[in-house]
């Protein structure tokens, strides 16, 4: 149950409670790894999923079991997606809303449904294998993919703007952030689709605030990551992790989400992805870098390694690690609970009503 930074602790649980907003699958936070319901779980919401051994918090709908939506969600997706019709024709374009259960599955659809062995085995982690920078193309079963593609190159472009703002791509996702001062309430122009998701979802720091009571909540739940980490059991099973892995030829791992980093910070020397040195300013790319540029050879050579990783890790895990981890994991969220539970209540009370 890997969770961020006391520092980051607030704005990624705003983020999570904003999960149905549609954002983009990124890379870095996919995967494919067994999940369910932990005791903490139970009132964290749908976007806090328990995951053996990495990334406690997951936005929901990942590969490999991931919950679906309620019935209440969905509502609120019909409701943005009529919401982005009626700017768009506004702004002079075509726009059909979509129901969300047309458009649920995505394009990788037929990847997230395999079994998580079956996953690893094909795609590793789903860093370096999948292109996320195409996640939004080439669906020809969205009718507005056929609306845009019928525009001339110049129109695209009008209706990209108008659909997702100024300083985003064709996807939807953010190109740079805005430079100099930091961006203020009404500063961006999100485009329709960003309106819209305000307008059913609330404004990012309107939910940052109303989060802000539960801070100490987080830094506790934090601090429940680090009592489990370093529980003895767990911490003789990842010393047997370790070993297993480099006895399948894959040394040095010690923590247990190392694996992943070392794909994606192999990827990020491929693709130039990589934070300005020493903080220094610098295009903010926010979203996935194309594999269009990509040494193909080197590419190649990366999928194979990530694959045999991924699979390796997952084999390792499964002899001891992943039922060590659930079982400390389990009996700490409950004493947890039990000590927290109406400031849980709380919390889960004001998820359900965002």
């Amino acid at each position: 149950m890997k969770i961020s930074r006391t520092a980051s602790a607030l704005a990624v649980l705003a983020v999570l409670a904003l999960a149905g907003c549609g954002s983009k699958q990124s890379p870095a936070a996919s995967g494919n790894e067994k999940s369910d319901k932990s005791p903490l779980a139970e009132y964290m919401g749908e976007g806090f999923v328990s995951s053996s051994g990495g990334d406690g918090l997951r936005a929901a709908g990942r590969a490999g079991g991931g919950q679906q939506p309620s019935e209440e969600e969905l509502a609120k997706q019909r409701r943005v997606e009529d919401a982005i019709a009626a700017c768009m024709k506004a702004a002079g374009f075509e726009y059909v809303a979509v129901a969300p259960e047309q458009n649920a599955k995505g394009k990788f659809a037929e990847a997230f449904s395999l079994p998580p062995d079956e996953f690893a085995e094909q795609y590793g982690y789903g860093i370096s294998t999948i292109d996320w920078s195409k996640a939004g193309s080439g669906d020809d079963s969205n009718p507005n993919t056929r609306i845009r593609n019928a525009l001339s190159p110049a129109a695209q472009k009008a209706y990209d703007k108008a659909l997702n703002g100024p300083t985003t791509t064709g996807n939807g996702v953010v190109a740079t952030a805005p430079k100099g001062e930091a961006a203020t309430r009404g500063s961006v122009d999100l485009g329709c689709r960003g309106q819209a998701q305000e307008e059913v979802y609330g404004e990012g720091r309107d939910k940052a605030a109303q989060f802000s009571r539960f801070e100490n909540l987080f830094k506790d739940i934090e601090a429940l990551a680090r009592r489990i980490e370093s529980d003895q059991r767990v911490v003789d099973a990842i010393a047997t992790w370790s070993d297993c892995l480099a006895d399948a030829g894959h040394s040095g791992f010690t923590k247990v989400d190392e694996p992943r980093q070392e794909v994606q910070e192999r990827l990020d020397v491929l693709t130039g992805n990589r934070p300005p040195a020493g903080g220094s300013p610098g295009k903010n790319v926010q979203g996935p870098p194309s594999f269009d540029r990509v040494d193909a050879a080197k590419l190649t050579d990366l999928r194979r390694f990530e694959i045999g990783l991924a699979v390796a890790d997952q084999k390792c895990k499964a002899k001891g690690y992943d039922e060590a981890y659930k079982t400390v994991q389990y009996e700490a969220e409950k004493e947890f609970v039990d000590q927290n539970k109406a400031e849980l209540e709380a919390y889960r009370d004001e998820m359900a009503n965002r």
